[in-house]
């Protein structure tokens, strides 16, 4: 494999309409060199119709796609130099594993010598060099997920464009090959355009994600940035699990407010330059559920709220419970289940407690 690193890409106001509906509506975003991005949302977000347009197959209504500063909208797939590894593997069941790697040096019109050269480093790349004369069939899922990465890199693509690629693996298999590809990813120092409805893979590959809803790019950042400080209730709700709490805002201040929901009281801290809400106007909280703790006999938190077992669950490293609360209707809290003396029980009363900086104000999301 070369030491070519990867390349900028840019959507500006990329749009597609097929009829009256609108699959993606005025999409901008920018990919950095060798940065590993993930496209994220549920189906029909137009998630997919953005990577299609990036790769060529799809032609975008309006807006343009720009590679290192140069437009490449009006090109055809075969002329970008894009990688592309899709849902299904799209292996030849004919091919050999070398021969499917060899596949597009052929098309390219490499020689044999040099495609030799070629596929051995890729197929050492993805460590299935000793499988290079079997067949598809002969290959476990993952293996073949690791077959089409390596037929998608070995001529040296500008970007490398997934599909879902791990969505056909079983759970336990799918965790493994996110550990593989994040660290191709950082042996080949491509630029890596990933789509995904699953949101632990988005968390756990991505440098940083882009999450979408109807079309629209909702809001783009880093992992820890994204679930820490979700903007919306669809980022917070999408992105892993989250509590919402509605109240009034009392007492607002440069470093937070007071949150009135009931009889509760809420304390909310903020970022430094981040303006309180103004008094009186309602807001929208989001709160994780393992952020909540219970409290004991004279402990103490920033916020505190009393509620009631409803339901609970065991899930090996931790209890999922359900309470529910006079002022915040059914709250749901995560508590690790190690070397824990609690012992959760349906209408067991429970005292919940979090930090101010715990609960993050969120936007109702656009009608």
């Amino acid at each position: 494999m070369s030491e070519q690193r990867g390349h900028a890409l840019t959507l500006q106001e990329v749009s597609k309409h097929y009829g009256t509906f609108t699959a993606v509506d005025r999409v901008s975003l920018d990919v950095a060199q060798g940065e590993f991005l993930t496209l994220l949302g549920p189906s029909g977000s137009g998630k997919t119709t953005i990577l299609m347009a990036v790769a060529g197959f799809v032609a975008p209504s309006a807006g343009s796609i720009v590679l290192d500063g140069a437009d490449i909208t009006p090109l055809p797939p075969e002329k970008r130099n894009f990688g592309m590894v899709f849902q299904g593997y799209a292996l030849f069941p004919h091919m050999t594993v070398a021969e499917n790697v060899a596949f597009p040096l052929r098309v390219r019109g490499l020689s044999r010598a040099d495609r030799d050269t070629k596929v051995r480093a890729a197929l050492d790349l993805v460590q299935l060099a000793a499988f290079a004369d079997r067949l598809p069939k002969q290959l476990s899922g993952g293996q073949q997920q690791r077959v089409a990465l390596a037929r998608a890199l070995v001529f040296d693509p500008n970007l490398l464009l997934l599909d879902e690629p791990l969505s056909a693996l079983d759970k336990k298999l799918r965790a493994e090959l996110q550990e593989e590809l994040k660290a191709l990813h950082r042996r080949v120092g491509r630029t890596f355009v990933n789509v995904t409805h699953d949101q632990e893979e988005a968390l756990s590959l991505s440098d940083r994600i882009a999450i979408l809803n109807h079309g629209k790019l909702v809001q783009a950042g880093a992992p820890g940035a994204l679930y820490e400080r979700p903007r919306t209730r669809f980022v917070a709700d999408f992105l892993g699990k989250s509590n919402f709490l509605e109240g009034l805002v009392r007492q607002p201040h440069p470093g937070g407010f007071t949150l009135e929901a009931g009889a509760a009281q809420l304390t909310v801290s903020l970022p430094a330059g981040e303006a309180a809400p103004a008094a009186g106007t309602r807001s929208l909280l989001s709160l994780r559920p393992e952020k909540i703790t219970l409290l004991g006999e004279g402990e103490e938190a920033d916020s505190i709220v009393d509620g009631r077992i409803v339901a609970w669950s065991y899930l090996g490293a931790g209890f999922s419970l359900r309470i529910e609360t006079a002022d915040l209707g059914e709250i749901r809290a995560n508590l690790p289940s190690w070397r824990s003396a609690f012992a959760p029980a349906e209408g067991l009363p429970v005292r919940l407690g979090w930090p101010a900086e715990a609960a993050v104000p969120v936007e109702e999301d656009a009608a």
